[in-house]
């Protein structure tokens, strides 16, 4: 299922081996924050998520107010759980994807949070606003399937990192 731009929150996929072990050891999936306007990145990244055999539930929100409302547990959203790791794209409606990690790493309860920047600008400019803002990984799409499978299993090590 590919919810249309502005809906509401949604579990698009969710990916558990036998055991129901999470990757982060703590017997439960990932929780992801998935921050995209356009259908077709939302379809590859649910399926290289699969490819990539982690254990999570995938929430969706397409634009950056949506995401901050969600982060912040605001409105329809504040019975959300809090995600693990976000993956963000720069460009959204409303609040540019900077501005959500910007708002992220502003906010004492959300700073540590690990956000992993999906863009398809090439823009040096993009890549280093980024770092400025303390992303946690970079990636520039598009991408083949497998080489973002093998980007998303990142994911792993920097959940555990963040010792969530």
């Amino acid at each position: 299922m590919i919810p249309q731009k502005g809906t509401a929150r949604h579990f698009i996929s969710a990916y558990l081996p036998h055991g129901d072990e999470g990757q982060d050891g703590s017997g439960r999936p990932i929780e992801i924050l998935l921050v995209e306007d356009n259908p077709a990145d939302v379809r590859m990244m649910q399926e290289a998520l699969l490819m990539a055999q982690i254990p999570h539930q995938l929430a969706l929100v397409t634009d950056g107010e949506e995401a901050l409302q969600y982060l912040n547990r605001q409105d329809k959203y504040s019975a959300a759980t809090r995600p693990d790791i976000v993956l963000l794209d720069i460009k959204l409606p409303k609040i540019s994807g900077h501005g959500v990690l910007e708002a992220i790493r502003n906010n004492p309860e959300l700073r540590t949070l690990p956000v992993m920047i999906l863009t398809s600008s090439s823009a040096p400019q993009d890549r280093s606003t980024s770092e400025n803002l303390q992303a946690t990984h970079f990636i520039t799409k598009p991408v083949g399937l497998n080489v973002l499978a093998g980007d998303i299993k990142i994911i792993n090590a920097l959940v555990k990192r963040s010792g969530i």
